[in-house]
């Protein structure tokens, strides 16, 4: 990209045409850069005391010594709050809560089931015993009891009750089918697990979001500094009569880029706070905007061997996850085979009826063995058993295809890991080379052989260097996380890790 043009070849023959010409306006501007060199902003993107209330923008950053006393929140603390806080990692829980429940529901079909049951009728009839004489107890020559008094009448009142259990002796299907419960039940777990990984790294992502835009914040206000003291010192030029309008522009427009890339890092922070609060319930302070000594931040870890992390993705929580429903497609399959098979099934019962005819009382107790053998049901067993094995034939392929992304998934991380290392090993070069720039150009504006715009351009330049800087270390820890996730190892240790690497970027 094109540097910005500055006052560097045309701003110190102007002056010194100036002070042949103009003495006052000479020591105006010698006095005007000596207040300006004076109250320059710090390059660790805290605020120098004269200028923070002048800073352009709505922008607000800590007073000095501010940025480095305020610790970082607990990236850890923070993702243990989603656990507990987060309303779909909550759902995912309460289903595979719900989907165990199907165990000792499948299991239940292998036990007795015991029933009682309890009845009253009341039956009117007329038959061969209704008004017949001879069944008549008031008559006497028809020699009927009162045990008779009930059918002469026709009129009967049964109260019975009745106690059953059936044992089933043999039915593969039953014990089938807790197989397949057992399966959904793990995968509903692994789907809870899924959801753990993925909030662990929404809360990730939205952290370092939030730290970086603090850290933009604090850099910005500190480029707006130089860049309004630019501003100032061409507009003074430019009043004296020693200044270009076009380098005044350029000055403006560069300041106002600044204001515009500070409300949208505020933005940024903003969004990101506010993702923190939906996950976690709270709302976490980055009062912090410095940074340390970047030139001295190492990166721990090798990328350059994939074999080893792709031999792991078989632990990725997707991929565990699609074999999990293979299983249960190859379970649900044998569930539609055992139809073709019969059951043999155990019944004991007790019952016991009370009559108004005592002819109808009754006490019985039986065991039976009955035997159910499937013979033709128009053919819907085959097609059952067909379709659980095209089933079971899909859930392999997405098995496979979890595994295939994420092997790509890795492969894609490690680049971008490598990519991240080299360009931060690179911006550690370009940041030590703007910072040597930048004294030479503090000493040559002090011997007069540069000008101040010289200085502030090697400071807004550093400035940006140090933004971009911040930004590829948010990438490289995004995607550290993202390749731990993506072979099942991503743990509370990592978040530790990432916080301290954020710690020593901080200083």
């Amino acid at each position: 990209m094109q540097r910005p043009r500055t006052f560097r070849t045309g701003l110190p023959g102007l002056l010194l045409i100036g002070q042949l010409f103009s003495p006052l306006a000479a020591a105006q501007a010698t006095s005007i850069m000596d207040e300006v060199d004076a109250s320059l902003p710090a390059l660790d993107g805290s605020l120098n005391g004269s200028l923070k209330d002048q800073t352009v923008g709505t922008a607000s950053a800590p007073a000095p010594g501010d940025a480095r006393s305020e610790a970082l929140p607990s990236l850890p603390r923070l993702f243990a709050l989603a656990l507990e806080n987060d309303a779909d990692l909550a759902s995912q829980r309460y289903d595979a809560e719900a989907t165990a429940q199907q165990v000792p529901m499948a299991q239940a079909g292998l036990k007795p089931q015991i029933s009682a049951s309890a009845g009253y009728a009341y039956q009117k009839s007329d038959n061969y015993y209704t008004d017949n004489p001879a069944y008549n107890p008031d008559n006497e020559l028809s020699g009927a009891g009162d045990d008779y008094e009930a059918r002469y009448q026709g009129i009967t009142r049964d109260q019975t009750w009745q106690v059953q259990l059936t044992q089933p002796l043999f039915s593969l299907e039953r014990w089938r089918k807790v197989d397949k419960a057992e399966a959904q039940s793990d995968a509903a777990q692994l789907e809870v697990a899924v959801a753990e990984r993925d909030l662990a790294l929404q809360v990730a992502k939205a952290y370092l979001d939030a730290f970086v835009a603090s850290r933009k914040l604090g850099l910005l206000a500190s480029k707006q500094e130089s860049l309004t003291l630019q501003v100032r010192q061409a507009q003074r030029a430019y009043d004296l009569g020693v200044g270009d309008r076009i380098n005044l522009l350029e000055a403006q427009s560069r300041l106002d880029q600044a204001v515009a890339d500070t409300v949208s890092a505020e933005n940024e922070l903003n969004n990101a706070l506010s993702m923190l609060e939906r996950l976690t319930g709270q709302l976490p302070q980055f009062a912090g905007s410095g940074l340390g000594d970047l030139g001295g931040l190492t990166l721990s870890g090798s990328w350059d061997e994939p074999e080893p992390w792709l031999a792991r993705t078989v632990n990725n929580v997707e991929v565990a996850l699609g074999k999990q429903q293979m299983e249960i497609a190859r379970a649900d399959t044998g569930v539609r085979r055992a139809g073709r098979y019969p059951e043999l099934n155990l019944n004991l019962s007790y019952s016991d009826r009370a009559s108004n005819d005592p002819f109808r009382e009754s006490s019985d107790t039986s065991a039976s063995l009955r035997l159910n053998v499937p013979i033709y049901q128009g053919g819907y067993t085959s097609a059952s058993v067909k379709q659980g094995e095209l089933a079971q034939q899909a859930s392999q392929a997405g098995y496979i295809n979890a595994l295939k992304l994420a092997r790509q998934e890795v492969r894609q991380r490690l680049r971008s890991l490598q990519g991240d290392a080299r360009q931060i090993e690179a911006l550690k070069r370009s940041i030590e080379s703007a910072s040597l720039f930048l004294e030479a150009a503090e000493k040559g504006e002090q011997l007069g052989l540069r000008d101040l715009v010289d200085v502030l351009n090697a400071r807004a330049d550093l400035y940006d260097l140090r933004i971009q800087f911040v930004d590829v270390v948010r990438q490289y820890l995004l995607d550290r996380l993202n390749l731990q996730a993506a072979v099942g190892d991503l743990g509370t240790q990592d978040l530790v890790d990432s916080m301290a690497l954020l710690s020593r970027v901080s200083g």
